[in-house]
């Protein structure tokens, strides 16, 4: 039985370092491709390796229109065609799965109350590049709500949701997305976001960093009007303070993704959650006594090792991070990772039939361009699912093509999504507001107070009720009894090395920031 046992690799992103480059975008939007080459998502793939590759390329259903949205001309209710989603008669589902999305998201929904007599955003011009999911859906109408204009994109070409787009689009968002773009329409939707006439952004919330990298290196004259900039993931984080670093980061960035809340949350309850979601979906398999890796052991990996060790599976580990290292709960766990964390020659060297998937943002920890090789066949098995065939006939199963893989192949807690989109509103809501001077042109981490008061707005849901210290027990403990009751330099526990995790040889200078007097007032008013 034993040789019968499948290993599974999962990247857990957490001390692995990877070196992101600003590799120039070579598209042209003058000259569009044709129409097949838009469908395709395969950057550039030998015909001789891909024959039974290329005649699914599409994640898109086989039952939906295979018509590119750039090339449909469509209008919502309302006369607007400044939009491109999939499909515009799609807009009543999407509006019922927001509707079952705002019943999970209290906070936000608190937001929106107390927006009816203050917009806090009133002015604020927001281009935004995330996954659009029915929680995005809620987080975008709270944005609207609190006073903003948004125009949005997908940072993943895989997972949007063509029926909550299409609501968007229907209730007047600017949304330029759809499930299963190629490469050309990533980049094209977000150009469309951003070059409109008549309309600037003067705020940017980004999750990777791709629509920051686009504004920086296409419209350098708009990114130095930018008020701010809010970034929610370790490759975004890691590429803002790459800019920091060299000296050409122009606008204060609020960095979320390092927020106790997001960490210990989104990053590990989610991935717990979904990680078994989204490899049962696409693969059908039973995890008991199967040998799991997971590389990195940072909160998505400790996530990802909770869920499959529940379910019986034999968990590894390898880490680069002695601290991580020694997080670990058993004896089985070997120190590496780097750039390419699977690499071809993990990949020739894998059993039959292993399964290798992603929980990363970024698609570069699986080295997937090297299977893109004669000798080697694709074969599409179903929706983000492929056989890699070697030679002699054994094969792995890759799923998403090495992108993200809940968000692509499953669905994640909307719960959890709440505390994040709270975090971002908030983010949003103290540097558009913030005095000048308060931030430098610089990466700063969320204010402690805001993290807890996201945390506060959550507790109703489960009936909690928080102890209130006593006058003499917060002398004592030298805090403000209405908090925060942690210093700003604050992490999770496990996270000591997160500022090296992100490719600073240097520690960034931390300053003890606090909410802007607009934002204070905004969160100390009436619930």
């Amino acid at each position: 039985m034993l040789g019968s046992k499948k290993k599974y690799i999962v990247n857990g992103n957490s001390g692995i370092k990877a070196q992101i480059q600003f590799a120039d975008q070579k598209q042209e939007f003058n000259k569009r491709p044709t129409k097949i080459g838009r469908r395709s998502l395969s950057r550039s793939i030998s015909q001789s390796s891909t024959d039974s590759y290329s005649s699914a390329a599409s994640y898109t259903d086989s039952s939906d229109d295979e018509t590119s949205p750039r090339d449909k001309q469509q209008k919502n209710s309302k006369g607007s065609s400044d939009f491109c989603v999939k499909n515009i008669k799609q807009a009543e589902f999407g509006r019922r799965e927001i509707e079952i999305a705002e019943q999970e998201m209290p906070a936000l929904m608190a937001l929106r109350k107390r927006a009816q007599g203050e917009k806090p955003l009133a002015g604020a011009k927001i281009v935004g590049c995330t996954h659009i999911t029915a929680q995005t859906a809620v987080l975008m109408e709270t944005l609207g709500a609190l006073g903003a204009q948004c125009r949005w994109a997908a940072c993943n070409i895989y997972s949007t949701l063509n029926e909550v787009a299409a609501a968007l689009a229907e209730s007047g968002f600017p949304v330029f997305a759809w499930k299963g773009e190629s490469e050309d329409d990533f980049w094209w939707c977000i150009d469309r976001c951003v070059n409109v006439e008549g309309w600037q952004p003067n705020m940017i919330l980004d999750d990777g960093g791709d629509l920051t990298h686009w504004i920086y290196k296409k419209y350098p004259n708009m990114f130095k009007k930018i008020k701010g900039i809010v970034e929610e993931s370790v490759t975004g984080v890691h590429r803002l303070y790459q800019l920091s670093k060299a000296g050409k980061l122009c606008v204060p960035a609020m960095n979320v993704n390092d927020s106790v809340t997001k960490q210990k949350f989104d990053n590990l309850y989610c991935c717990r959650e979904s990680i078994l979601d989204g490899l049962k979906r696409t693969t059908d398999m039973m995890f008991g006594g199967k040998q799991v890796v997971v590389c990195g052991y940072g909160e998505v990996g400790k996530g990802c090792c909770a869920a499959l060790k529940a379910m019986g599976s034999i968990v590894y580990v390898t880490e680069i991070d002695p601290i991580c290292a020694l997080l670990l709960p058993h004896n089985r766990c070997s120190l590496d990772g780097n750039k390419n964390v699977v690499t071809r020659e993990h990949l020739d060297r894998m059993k039959n039939s292993c399964i290798v998937c992603n929980m990363g943002h970024s698609n570069t920890e699986i080295d997937v361009a090297s299977l893109r090789t004669p000798e080697l066949t694709w074969e599409r098995v179903r929706s983000q699912v492929d056989h890699v065939i070697w030679p002699d006939g054994k094969r792995i199963v890759l799923l998403a093509e090495g992108r993200l893989l809940n968000l692509s192949c499953s669905t994640v807690p909307t719960f959890v999504l709440s505390i994040t989109a709270t975090t971002q509103a908030l983010a949003l809501i103290e540097l558009y507001n913030a005095p000048e001077g308060r931030y430098k042109q610089d990466v700063y981490l969320l204010p402690k107070k805001m993290d807890e008061y996201v945390a506060s707005l959550h507790l109703p849901t489960f009936d909690a009720h928080l102890t209130e210290l006593t006058d003499e027990q917060a002398k004592y403990l030298g805090l403000n009894k209405n908090g925060p009751f942690k210093p700003n330099y604050y992490r999770c526990l496990g996270l000591p090395r997160n500022q090296g995790h992100l490719g600073s040889d240097e520690l960034p200078e931390l300053e003890l920031v606090f909410a802007s007097p607009t934002t204070y007032a905004y969160m100390n008013s009436e619930k």
